[in-house]
């Protein structure tokens, strides 16, 4: 069988090498190419939003099934246009990829299904000075979100009403590229963050282990959002009874909604989750594998990844039945210097021969120079996961390895897992 991926980050990294460990006889194909996986995978120099070079890609080589890792070309109706060329492609199909390309639509599904989130406004461009108006009915602190795609960088806690109102200016005048037409205006939640990714195929919702991740830069969650510093998993806060209760109040009501609205949702939907004394909220939705937790999550998973991708496409997913390892992962990502504003490029990487074998790296932004030395190339370079029996064990061992790798400005968390 062979299989193209689409995206080269750590994310697609890591689903690379579930299949690679996984599946006897696969061929597979990545595409941007990734530093990090030639022993895995055969590089394509295709960009993820080329869609018609893909296309005659996937014609010339025969592929029978596509995986997409990235939320752009899912927005981007990579999905339709897959199937209209007759090629079984895993994930959303372009109006359900909307559930992560406008937070907007989002939120008005969770309020038509009766699915608890946080109370929120929405506006337009047009609608800039009532957006700056309804923001001072909030109590403080105030979410304000910028409604399409920031590469998980578009959403704000602002702690007075001047941060929430230039916020609203900001996103409205385009600092998030394309991602400013309309802006959220949401509640704070105070609670204990939860990420909960679920295989979907039209009528199944079936959820995975589940996972915590760290927006933000700093340690104590202090700094600017980033798409994600660290995760692990599973997240203790999720106990078997509340489990139920994400079932009966969010998942149900989730896959009911799709059925009633005739939305053919087949891939994966991560579920960002606020736990406030014991009764959980979905902050967002994304599409797609979520980065940094599909580096945690997919470690432990026993079950054939690739069979169950097959099965969503197919409409077979009730017939699966997914099978976890007991251990514990902790995934630590190490950015370049300026991230999240900036990425530093160029920088030689130096350890990485010296890790545990025992501990997965992905490449996320490395590229080889012309000496075939590993330099970062993006904001986010590298991430490590460890398992181990417990948690304690399992971030020792992951920070463990971190130490062993350095570049110039090379930045961490020190507190993933600190729970």
């Amino acid at each position: 069988m062979k299989v193209l991926i689409i995206g080269n980050g750590g994310r697609e990294v890591a689903i690379c090498e579930t299949l690679y460990r996984q599946s006897e006889g696969v061929e597979i194909f990545m595409a941007p190419p990734n530093a990090g996986v030639s022993h895995m995978a055969v590089s394509v120099p295709i960009d993820i939003l080329d869609f018609d070079s893909l296309i005659t890609f996937a014609k010339e080589n025969s592929i029978d099934l596509t995986i997409v890792g990235p939320e752009a070309p899912l927005v981007g109706g990579i999905v339709d246009i897959f199937q209209k060329n007759g090629f079984n492609i895993f994930g959303p199909n372009k109006e359900c990829a909307q559930f992560e390309g406008s937070k907007r639509f989002t939120k008005e599904f969770l309020t038509r299904h009766n699915i608890p989130t946080a109370k929120y406004a929405a506006f337009s461009k047009a609608e800039r000075e009532k957006a700056l108006t309804r923001v001072m009915t909030f109590n403080l602190p105030i979410v304000v979100k910028a409604d399409g795609l920031a590469a998980g960088k578009g959403v704000l806690i602002c702690t007075t009403y001047e941060e929430a109102k230039q916020a609203i200016v900001d996103i409205f005048d385009d600092v998030f590229k394309g991602a400013g037409e309309h802006v959220v205006i949401e509640e704070f939640l105070a609670g204990i963050e939860a990420s909960l990714m679920c295989f979907v195929d039209t009528e199944v919702i079936f959820p995975m282990e589940t996972a915590r991740d760290y927006k933000r830069i700093y340690d104590n969650d202090e700094g600017l959002n980033t798409g994600g510093m660290g995760s692990f998993s599973p997240n203790p806060v999720i106990t078997p009874k509340l489990s139920s209760k994400i079932r009966a109040e969010i998942l149900n009501p989730i896959i009911n909604g799709f059925i009633a609205e005739d939305l053919e949702f087949v891939g994966v939907l991560f579920i960002g989750l606020m736990i406030c004394n014991d009764e959980p909220y979905v902050l967002e939705f994304n599409v797609r594998f979520g980065d940094p937790e599909t580096q945690s999550i997919l470690p432990r998973l026993n079950s054939s990844l690739l069979d169950t991708m097959i099965a969503c496409t197919q409409s077979q997913l009730s017939e699966v039945n997914l099978e976890w390892d007991d251990r514990v992962s902790t995934t630590v990502v190490l950015a370049s210097g300026g991230y999240p504003q900036t990425a530093t490029k160029g920088c030689v990487i130096s350890g990485l021969e010296n890790v545990d074998k025992d501990v997965k790296i992905s490449h996320s932004g490395t590229a080889l120079d012309e000496a075939n030395n590993y330099i970062t190339n993006g904001g986010r370079v590298l991430s490590l996961t460890a398992l181990a029996d417990t948690l304690d064990e399992a971030r020792d061992k992951v920070y463990k390895e971190v130490s062993k790798i350095s570049f110039e400005q090379m930045q961490y968390r020190t507190d993933i897992a600190n729970i």
